[in-house]
C-alpha cells in the first residue's frame, strides 16, 4: 500500500495534505446484507470466525488474519460509499486504494489474495436500486469471482482482459454468459507480451460496442495493475503509461460524468504499481502525465479478431 500512497501523492493526491477533505472519501463497512447479495451466508460465517480466532490459511495463496474481516468489510463499503458521494455530486469519478483485493473471491470462496469480492458488492447494490452497470476488469488474472457471480445476471455485463494462460485458468473467450443472459460476458485471454496498441484495439472495434448497446448507467473498473510488464506475477507487456489509455476508454463508457469507478486489484511490482497508480489518477483527474511511453507490436491482435468473429462483428 506504501507503493499506491506513493503513486497517489506523486498525482498530487496526498491523503494528508491540506486539500484532501476537497477528494478524500472516509470508507464504511458494508453491511452483512449488503454482503450477502454475493457471498453466501456460510461462507461469509467461516470467514468471520477464521479472522475472529486469530487468523489463518484460507487456500495456498490466501492467509486471513485476526483484523483481515474488518479490512474486508470496509474494502467492500468503500464501493458504497463511493456510489454515493458520486450520486450526490454528480460529477467526477473515484478511484478506491483498498485491500483486501477482490475479484478472484466467488460467492463461497476467498481465493487468489481475495476475501470478499468489493467490485461485486457495489454492482449488487446498484443492480438492487434498479441499475444497468458494466464491470470491466484489466488485471492480469482472470477475475473469475466476478464472473462466476454475475454470469446469469442480465443486469451486468463483465468484460475481462488478461493473459492466458495464467491463474485461476478461467475466462475462456467463449465464456459469454448464462441461459438468461447470452451476450453479457466478454473475456479477451490475450498472450503474453500483449502491448497497448491490442488493449485499444479492443476497447475500440469489440469492448465499446458492446457496452453502448448493453446500456449501462454505471462502470465499474477492476483495475489491477499487475498487467504491467515488469510484474513479477504475470507476464503482459503494458507500461505505466498505457494505464492512461485505458482510463479514457472507460470513463468514455459511462453514460455521463461521475458514474465510473475504480477499485485496485493486483499489481507486485512496487515501482511500476507506484507509476501506474499516479497515471491513472491523473487520467482520472483530467491532467494525465504518462511516467513511461505507451506501448505497442505485442501479440494479440488475433484474439481481439476472434472475439469479433464470435460477437457478430
Amino acid at each position: 500500500m506504501d507503493a499506491v500512497l506513493s503513486g497517489l501523492r506523486a498525482a498530487g493526491f496526498d491523503p494528508n495534505g491540506d486539500d484532501s477533505g476537497d477528494w478524500l472519501l472516509v470508507p464504511r463497512a458494508a453491511t452483512r446484507d449488503e454482503l450477502r447479495r454475493v457471498h453466501r451466508a456460510d461462507h461469509l460465517d467461516r470467514l468471520a470466525a477464521l479472522c475472529a480466532a486469530g487468523g489463518g490459511r484460507l487456500d495456498p495463496d490466501t492467509v486471513a488474519g485476526r483484523h483481515s474481516w474488518d479490512a474486508a468489510v470496509h474494502a467492500a463499503g468503500a464501493g458504497l460509499a463511493a456510489i454515493d458521494a458520486l450520486r450526490a455530486s454528480e460529477h467526477g469519478s473515484a478511484f478506491l486504494a483498498v485491500r483486501p483485493p477482490g475479484h478472484h473471491a466467488t460467492s463461497a470462496r476467498s481465493m487468489g489474495f481475495c476475501l470478499i469480492n468489493n467490485v461485486a458488492v457495489s454492482a449488487a447494490a446498484l443492480v438492487a436500486a434498479g441499475q444497468r452497470v458494466v464491470i470491466v476488469d484489466w488485471d492480469a488474472h482472470h477475475g473469475n469471482g466476478t464472473q462466476e457471480i454475475f454470469y446469469d445476471d442480465p443486469k451486468v455485463l463483465y468484460v475481462s482482459l488478461h493473459q492466458w494462460p495464467l491463474y485461476p485458468g478461467t475466462g475462456s473467450i467463449d465464456e459469454v454468459g448464462g441461459p438468461r443472459c447470452l451476450g453479457t460476458n466478454l473475456n479477451l485471454p490475450l498472450p503474453a507480451g500483449a502491448t497497448g496498441d491490442v488493449y485499444l484495439a479492443a476497447f475500440d472495434r469489440l469492448i465499446t460496442p458492446v457496452v453502448e448497446g448493453f446500456g449501462p448507467d454505471w462502470v465499474l473498473v477492476s483495475a489491477g495493475f499487475d498487467s504491467h510488464r515488469a510484474d513479477p506475477l504475470a507476464g503482459l507487456g503494458l507500461s505505466s503509461g498505457d494505464y492512461v489509455d485505458l482510463v479514457g476508454r472507460v470513463l468514455a463508457l459511462a453514460p455521463r460524468p461521475g458514474r465510473t469507478i475504480l477499485f485496485l486489484e493486483g499489481g507486485y511490482d512496487l515501482e511500476a504499481l507506484r507509476d501506474s497508480v499516479r497515471a491513472t489518477a491523473t487520467a482520472l483527474a483530467g491532467a494525465p502525465v504518462r511516467p513511461e511511453p505507451a506501448t505497442a507490436g505485442g501479440p494479440g491482435g488475433s484474439v481481439v479478431d476472434r472475439a469479433r468473429a464470435i460477437w457478430g462483428m
